[in-house]
């Protein structure tokens, strides 16, 4: 396999995983009733893991009861799922040509990076529990992962 095949092939798995962390967004409510169904308190996963689901059942019923009182607050998810799809967008460039779009990778390590600093800071600000910014961060990491192989695959092609 060609390296230009093989940044290829990164790339497609990429925009992929950002389209699809980007349509996620938008039913957010019956994602979480699915999860808190299967990972609540009342499950036995629940009693096995309390702090886990009691954070999985708070976030449902706050998404639920937010949306029933103030169904335009979801505006603000549906805008995130938006990003997330423009995001996949912008890679479709370093797709066709990734050495004269490098920029473009270094841009979506840079974004990767700065995960870890905004999971933190306004996860802490939020009262957003330590595990589940952890679980945000590791978002930053498993994208960085393809974005450095496919950096150093196409600094092999210049």
């Amino acid at each position: 396999m060609t390296p230009l095949i093989k940044i290829r092939v990164w790339y497609a798995a990429f925009i992929v995983a950002l389209f699809l962390s980007g349509i996620t967004a938008f039913p957010l409510e019956w994602e979480l009733s699915i999860l808190n169904n299967y990972f609540g308190p009342e499950t036995s996963f629940g009693q096995t893991y309390p702090s886990f689901s009691e954070w999985i059942n708070r976030v449902y019923k706050g998404i639920s009861e937010t949306n029933n009182k103030f169904p335009f607050m979801a505006y603000g998810t549906d805008w995130l799922a938006f990003a997330h799809i423009v995001l996949a967008i912008l890679f479709i460039g370093p797709f066709i040509n990734p050495v004269k779009n490098i920029w473009v990778t270094q841009f979506g390590l840079i974004s990767c990076v700065l995960v870890f600093p905004l999971a933190f800071i306004c996860g802490s600000i939020r009262g957003i529990p330590f595990y589940w910014q952890l679980i945000d961060c590791s978002f930053g990491l498993l994208g960085a992962i393809p974005l450095l192989i496919i950096l150093h695959l196409t600094k092999k092609t210049i």
